[in-house]
């Protein structure tokens, strides 16, 4: 453990320190009106950082230009501190103002607590992030803001070790930058936290992790929450024993104590900007004044002395007497300055709310006025009255409340015809869309840079054009994306020295160098962290997770992070990763897997790509790399040793998103899948011919996106009947198919008989081969179910095989 050397204690003035007292004072003020806004019922929720306000002043004196934060939500002060959040806009997201002006953290998309500064412009390029004290988008899941701190840290890393990227100066000044990450002690239990710790120690990059320890986890005291009750004791170990040694720099500091805090940082900030050393600083002995957050009390869990010792060293409290002990402030100066914040978050306050409500208002009074001339004119003028009355009586009111209150007024005038009810639906058409805008936007991407924007360029081929094992397509694809752009880099498991376990990057790492082609541990949540942070930082990373299976390790960190980082950034920031796996068509449990309703549902926010050989893969990996999206590119595990051509224009084809392929022609059945089940589905459609039946089959290529021009609907209306078949679990991705076509684009309509869905078995196969058969769709599962299809349709004609 480290004590920090006293220098700025020189350097402080009584100003400066009375300045951040009440930096200090008017964030206390704030939590404690906001604790008081929820309660009134004018927010939702409410979560706050106070009894962390000294720690973060402190701290905040060392953030500069170009350092980024991966915080959790209490970090409030800090924000306050480097200037990156007003007392205004701190209320404004309390109460949710959907104003991107009002909010620029989450423009209402997020609960309070959740800060994130704006990388864009309103086109979606790039800031110049040198200017800026950077905040990535927080989340809420515990520990969640750590995998992605590795990879702010590491971009630090890469930024000073490789030379061409140095003319990225908006990025970066060599690599000085810090990466703060704050978290709370019981949050220090989730693995992510382990593995970010342990990845930064290997990479040896500037991340600064402070941990903010009031002896509790909601109502959890730390003896159950952390061995010996202490972070930084049993990261002990990581601490390094000299500046030669690879290691932590491990500081212990008491929360209450200014001075000793600003020392600490000062210490701890210079081991990290400058040597390039991970720093933890485990800061003791905080408080909770307000408990966990609005939904419950302290008072319920914390014993009578705990409660007691809180009140006494409130870090706030300890600061004040600290200041009148040494002569920096009279008393009447401090009161004044605590009078003085309570003024300032009272306006704040105010104006925040004025702004918030006055916007709804002006919707609300609109739809009443609406309403009532519609009841001038009405049949049903009592009940569109009441319907009126209602609404009046709601305050404060919400958006959905004035929408709700409109749309069951007009279910009364259905059959009624009159100016007042076009005008109530002109109201709602513009209501629907502007709060479509509010809610709904920016899922993906909607700059110039958007992937489905990517020009498609077809594969040349001529008859040079070697054929090579598929993997060998890929490993040119990638040795020309390497060559071109020099903010390209891969990492993952098995990926460097011997080139991937399929070997796509066999030898890249000889010809571009460890920086570029790297190897990493078994850590597939901090690889997939890795990757956001450096994204996040203007580079264009390629994440491995080795097998479509362990994609679970990183799916919260994929979930929670990643794919929501535009939506709740309302378009602020953006991390284009490229998550690279493989699946489909293994033998055995673990191994097997191709868990695609999964990834479906839990990465809405990014692309997922499945193609069905590694040329169309490269083709995808070329489109991403034009693109300003993060997407997940699974490639078929069992096509790496199939014999493919090389295109003549390998690094500049590409495939465009949403677009399904017709892989073979057909009139009377159309059948639906993607990747490795394309080549099962081919053969099965040659077979079928055999016995009179012509299959079209589609190989949808994306799943998200998902046939965007409808051409499978276009190849039902000629068959008259569809087959979704792929290798997840019943109710899968089949599902997930069978909804986007048949209710999403309609196509029952052309349907003369039923729509069906051929899966795997709700099981895993087993190691055998023959598990494999028996438990996943094969040659003859898809014969037999087309037939069986046709023999319904036309018994004569098709006559049952069994």
């Amino acid at each position: 453990m480290q004590t920090a050397e006293a220098s700025i204690t020189q350097k402080l003035t009584a100003e400066e320190i009375l300045n951040d007292y009440r930096i200090g004072w008017e964030s206390r003020q704030a939590s404690l009106a906001g604790r008081k806004e929820v309660f009134m019922g004018k927010a939702k929720f409410g979560i706050f950082g106070d009894g962390k306000e000294v720690a973060q002043l402190a701290m905040a004196k060392f953030f500069m230009p170009g350092d980024f934060r991966s915080g959790y939500y209490r970090d409030q002060t800090l924000m306050f501190a480097i200037g990156e959040l007003t007392l205004q806009q701190y209320f404004a997201q309390l109460y949710a103002h959907t104003d991107v002006e009002a909010d620029p953290s989450t423009a209402g998309r997020a609960m309070n607590g959740h800060f994130g500064t704006r990388s864009l412009d309103d086109e979606g390029n790039w800031k110049n992030l040198m200017e800026i004290k950077n905040s990535s988008a927080d989340i809420s899941p515990t520990a969640g803001q750590m995998p992605r701190l590795v990879g702010l840290a590491y971009a630090s890393k890469l930024y000073r070790q490789n030379p061409h990227l140095k003319h990225l100066e908006q990025f970066s000044a060599n690599g000085n930058e810090v990466a703060f990450g704050t978290i709370g002690n019981a949050s220090t239990s989730e693995g992510p936290f382990f593995e970010a710790i342990n990845a930064a120690g290997v990479l040896q990059v500037p991340m600064l992790v402070s941990v903010w320890d009031d002896g509790y986890g909601i109502s959890v005291p730390a003896e159950y929450q952390t061995t010996k009750g202490s972070i930084s004791e049993i990261l002990a170990g990581f601490q390094r024993n000299s500046e030669e040694e690879q290691g932590y720099e491990i500081f212990k500091v008491k929360g209450w104590d200014y001075m000793a805090l600003c020392e600490t940082y000062e210490a701890a900030v210079r081991v990290c900007r400058e040597q390039h050393v991970p720093v933890l600083v485990h800061v003791e002995e905080m408080t909770q004044p307000q408990g966990h957050s609005t939904s419950g009390s302290h008072e319920r869990y914390k014993p009578v002395e705990r409660l007691k010792w809180e009140e006494e060293y409130d870090c706030l409290k300890k600061m004040r007497e600290w200041m009148l002990e040494n002569g920096i402030a009279t008393a009447e100066q401090v009161d004044k300055i605590e009078a003085e914040a309570k003024d300032a978050v009272r306006a704040a306050r105010g104006k925040a709310w004025s702004d918030f409500a006055g916007a709804i208002k002006d919707d609300h009074d609109e739809a009443l006025k609406l309403l009532d001339n519609l009841a001038a004119v009405s049949d049903h003028a009592t009940q569109i009255a009441s319907i009126a009355k209602e609404l009046r009586k709601i305050a404060p009111p919400i958006r959905s409340d004035a929408v709700k209150a409109v749309r069951k007024a007009l279910r009364f005038v259905r059959e009624e015809r009159s100016q007042p009810k076009r005008e109530l639906i002109g109201w709602l058409e513009q209501a629907m869309g502007e709060n479509a805008e509010r809610y709904n936007s920016y899922l993906f991407s909607q700059s110039e840079e958007s992937a489905l924007l990517v020009e498609e360029v077809k594969p040349e081929f001529d008859e040079n054009s070697t054929s090579v094992d598929g993997r060998e397509v890929l490993q040119a694809c990638f040795d020309a994306m390497l060559a071109r752009d020099p903010r390209v880099f891969a990492i993952g498991e098995d990926v460097g020295y011997i080139g991937d376990v399929n070997q796509a990057f066999a030898g890249l790492q000889e010809k571009y160098g460890e920086l570029r082609v790297t190897d990493t541990g078994i850590r597939e949540c901090t690889i997939v962290g890795q990757g956001i942070g450096a994204a996040l930082r203007g580079l264009r990373p390629i994440a491995e997770i080795q097998y479509l299976d362990y994609l679970l390790y990183a799916i919260q960190i994929l979930s929670d992070d990643l794919s929501t980082l535009q939506y709740r950034t309302k378009g602020g920031q953006k991390a284009p990763l490229i998550v690279r796996t493989r699946g489909h068509r293994l033998e055995g449990i673990w191994h097997s897997g191709s868990p695609i309703g999964m990834v479906l549902n839990s990465l809405r926010g990014m692309h997922v790509l499945v193609p069905r050989s590694m040329t169309q893969a490269a083709g995808f990996y070329n489109t991403l790399l034009k693109s300003d999206e993060p997407a997940l590119v699974i490639e078929c595990l069992n096509g790496y040793r199939l014999k493919e051509r090389i295109p003549n224009n390998i690094a500049e084809f590409t495939v465009p998103l949403g677009k399904p392929e017709i892989l073979k022609a057909g009139t009377d059945m159309t059948i639906v899948t993607y990747g490795s089940m394309c080549r099962v589905v081919v053969e099965a459609a040659k077979q079928l011919e055999e016995y009179g039946i012509s299959a079209e089959v589609i190989d949808v290529q994306t799943l998200l996106p998902f046939d965007i021009d409808h051409m499978i609907t276009d190849s039902i209306r000629k068959t008259n009947r569809v087959l979704f078949t792929d290798e997840d679990v019943p109710g899968g991705a089949t599902g997930y198919m069978m909804q986007q076509v048949v209710d999403e684009q309609g196509a029952y309509r052309w349907l003369d008989s039923k729509p069906q869905c051929l899966s795997a078995h709700a099981h895993r196969p087993p190691y055998s081969s023959d598990g494999d058969y028996f438990s996943k769709p094969n040659v003859e599962d898809v014969f037999e179910t087309v037939y069986d299809m046709m023999h319904e349709a036309d018994p004569e004609a098709y006559p049952a095989i069994y």
